[in-house]
């Protein structure tokens, strides 16, 4: 089995797959901390001053103005009140939700990320893991060594944990690199609030609990980590049943643009929470943000990805131990 994701292993590095997805990320990294350092000079510029709770106020502001002027959404303007109430509560607590620095940046690049440019990165490494096999006519080969189909799949599932997590690993890195140059690198232990619960409009406030930033970026990765293996999960399983790389781009690719709609579409249907891609914004439980569809939670969307994934995977298994090669 260890020679086996070995060998997968270097197929991967030799497609090169792992250092585009690297470069991606650092050249993101460093255009997104561009524009939070430009949004930090336009914020301090509107309010006037480098104190926080004075641009605080200023935000708290201006989110009440696009309430009152009318024109949105009722899910948008349920967003906005939950936000002027967890801002409202920062203050009352004297806790900047912003303080400047890498690992802020870190937190917030994972908090935007994890729904769609993550899975997307994933997926190009999943893709093809399987279906390249027979794309390049090396599939026979493959099942004439003396070695059971199921450990043939399961050492490309492992390769793909593997991959997987390095580059959730590596992301963290690369932000909290690239970012530092310009934000500075300390911060690590600046507190930050969790725990808000947001439904109806309402934000509850009675199991939020203060920690400091570095445990909240471990859980913040955490679920990213979570959602990427699900993900990649299931474009494995597609890419075993599939012969065609692009048809699993394809299929996964519209699944992921189709959540990122859905989320903000879906209020109303209740039977779309069971939809894998409605589930994957995780963090945003532990941000508070109201979940697209009364009743989820994060117990129920991580329910949900985890049925999906185990039976995307068992379909992978059952189908590529039994179907004939030709």
């Amino acid at each position: 089995m260890i020679n086996l994701i070995y060998n997968e292993m270097i197929k991967i590095v030799r497609k090169k797959r792992l250092f585009i997805i690297m470069g991606i990320i650092a050249a993101l990294a460093a255009l997104f901390t561009y524009a939070q350092v430009k949004e930090h000079q336009e914020s301090v510029k509107e309010a006037g001053t480098e104190d926080w709770r004075t641009q605080v106020q200023q935000e708290i502001i201006n989110m009440q103005n696009r309430l009152n002027s009318g024109g949105i959404s009722g899910e948008w303007k349920e967003i906005l009140q939950i936000r002027v109430k967890q801002q409202q509560y920062y203050l009352v607590h004297d806790i900047n939700p912003s303080a400047p620095g890498a690992p802020t940046f870190m937190k917030t690049f994972a908090e935007n990320s994890i729904d769609l440019l993550l899975p997307l990165m994933v997926m190009v490494i999943a893709s093809d893991l399987v279906s390249s096999e027979y794309t390049n006519g090396t599939v026979k080969l493959l099942l004439t060594r003396p070695v059971k189909r199921w450990k043939i799949l399961m050492s490309k599932y492992i390769t793909l944990l593997l991959a997987v997590s390095f580059i959730v690993l590596a992301t963290g890195v690369l932000t909290y690199g690239v970012s530092g140059i310009a934000l500075g690198y300390s911060g690590w232990t600046l507190p930050v609030l969790t725990g808000f619960s947001a439904e109806g409009g309402q934000l509850d406030t009675s199991a939020v609990q203060m920690m400091s930033l570095w445990q909240y970026i471990l859980m913040d990765y955490g679920l990213v980590w979570f959602v990427a293996v699900i993900v990649g999960t299931l474009t494995f399983a597609l890419s075993s049943l599939m012969k065609s790389t692009a048809s699993v781009m394809g299929v996964m690719l519209a699944s992921l643009i189709a959540g990122a709609i859905l989320a903000n579409m879906v209020s109303a249907w209740d039977s779309a929470k069971y939809l894998f891609m409605v589930n994957l914004n995780l963090t945003d439980y532990l941000t508070g943000m109201s979940p697209p569809i009364e009743g989820m939670s994060l117990g129920f969307s991580m329910t949900v990805l985890l049925v999906w994934a185990a039976a995307g995977l068992a379909a992978s298994f059952f189908f590529f131990t039994r179907k004939d090669v030709y």
